[in-house]
């Protein structure tokens, strides 16, 4: 029987093309460690894995399974930069902090390639990403973009396209240009996850799964993680559950807030498709944004119905079928083989959100929908500030992230409220 994540909807079509997922242990009794990592995403894991290779102790306790969350379910593509472009960074910052976030970022998609290719995890890495305008008045922007990222941020792989160069390489009319970015490219955050879990057991880590935190308490300089059958003692702590945190912590869980997104993949289009003949990845320009890629395969990987709430939907593949048809009317009736979601985790400026939460313990998270390579690198530079360099983990501390309004009680139907007139602009 196929197994089912208890806490994201619908089976993946990563979770049926990983190979093998090994099963870590349940923790059964009381540990003590040097760090105690609560969550066993791309960012958990990743810390796990430089701090064991380091030399430090270190014990990853997940709730599920490894994957069961956004990082193995999520669109995949890399993306360039911060999620925020660079020049909206530069007219906030300054262009000198700007570029600092702007070189940080590309250092993280360096080091996501080179781990995998270093450590012999097929990633299913394809070059390429398009990211389109959905409305006319946005095209101006998309090439101004591309001038300022080759002239003030020293990065000459973004070109602009017109209307119809757009139409040739998405094979679809429903865009009016947009930009083509050849440095960066899109994986199979599955295979990613397994992998990095592997690196890290092998570094020496202590993984756990099906294993739950109910409580942190940081005091006397120790903190320590209660679970079910056992607590762990630790001289620090990372919290790096993300949109899954629930009330675990009430500082992450005032700025992080979880929005459902959901993805569809297709039948294999097969060779005479004309669907994205370059297999390059695309975004585009909706607040609630529709994202989609080829598998290595010739799938349509379909992204972009967002439910802001955490109620599972029941019927993924008929809303992905019909935005798909938006696109590409030849589909319409294509076959749908799987649907799927999970939670992202946003905070209101949509930068991610980096802060000790209480003495000794850091959380990290608040990707909003650009994890893929920043959060395996936050990773690292946590294993960095353990090993006594804050400077690179405090250039993302220092960003200005407020709580969403609301207060617990109020804040999820307001941004319901927000989300969805942003929603309505869309389709003005």
């Amino acid at each position: 029987m196929n197994y089912q994540s208890p806490i994201s909807p619908g089976r993946s079509w990563y979770e049926d093309t990983a190979g093998p997922r090994p099963e870590y242990p349940t923790l059964d009794g009381d540990r003590t460690c040097d760090v105690v990592i609560i969550g066993g995403g791309f960012t958990g894991l990743s810390a796990a894995t430089h701090l064991a290779k380091a030399g430090s102790n270190v014990v990853l306790i997940v709730a599920y399974r490894f994957g069961d969350g956004a990082s193995g379910r999520n669109g995949g593509q890399l993306g360039t930069g911060q999620r925020a472009w660079a020049e909206d960074l530069e007219a906030e910052y300054g262009l000198s902090r700007a570029r600092a976030l702007f070189d940080l970022a590309e250092e993280a998609k360096a080091h996501l390639i080179d781990f995998a290719a270093i450590n012999q995890i097929d990633i299913d890495y394809m070059p390429g990403q398009l990211s389109v305008a959905h409305k006319p008045r946005y095209v101006d922007d998309y090439k101004a973009h591309a001038e300022i990222m080759a002239r003030r941020f020293s990065y000459p792989h973004i070109s602009f396209m017109d209307a119809k160069e757009t139409a040739d390489r998405l094979g679809s009319s429903a865009y009016f240009g947009g930009t083509r970015d050849i440095g960066t490219g899109h994986i199979h955050p599955m295979k990613l996850v397994i992998g990095t879990a592997r690196v890290a057991a092998q570094a020496g880590a202590h993984l756990f799964e099906g294993t739950p935190s109910t409580g942190i308490v940081s005091a006397g300089g120790k903190v320590r993680v209660s679970t079910p059958r056992g607590t762990i003692s630790a001289q620090k702590c990372l919290i790096a559950v993300n949109a899954y945190g629930g009330t675990l912590e009430p500082v992450s869980a005032a700025h992080i807030m979880p929005i459902g997104s959901f993805i569809g993949a297709t039948v294999p289009l097969g060779p005479d498709s004309n669907v994205l003949p370059g297999s390059e990845s695309v975004d585009d320009s909706r607040f609630v944004v529709r994202y989609f890629r080829k598998s290595r395969d010739g799938r349509l990987l379909f992204g972009g119905r967002e439910v802001y709430g955490v109620n599972d939907p029941k019927d993924i593949h008929i809303h992905i079928r019909r935005q798909i048809a938006e696109l590409y009317p030849a589909l319409k009736d294509v076959e749908i083989t799987h649907g799927w979601g999970g939670y992202v985790g946003i905070t209101v400026p949509r930068k991610p959100f980096v802060r000790e939460v209480m003495p000794n313990v850091i959380s990290a998270g608040g990707y909003s929908g650009h994890g893929v390579m920043l959060s395996n690198f936050f990773g690292k530079l946590y294993a960095e500030t353990i090993a006594g360099n804050r400077d690179r983990l405090k250039l993302i501390e220092d960003l200005k992230i407020p709580p969403f309004p609301g207060g617990r009680r109020f804040r999820a139907p307001l941004l319901f409220l927000a989300l969805n007139w942003f929603a309505l602009r869309d389709r003005i």
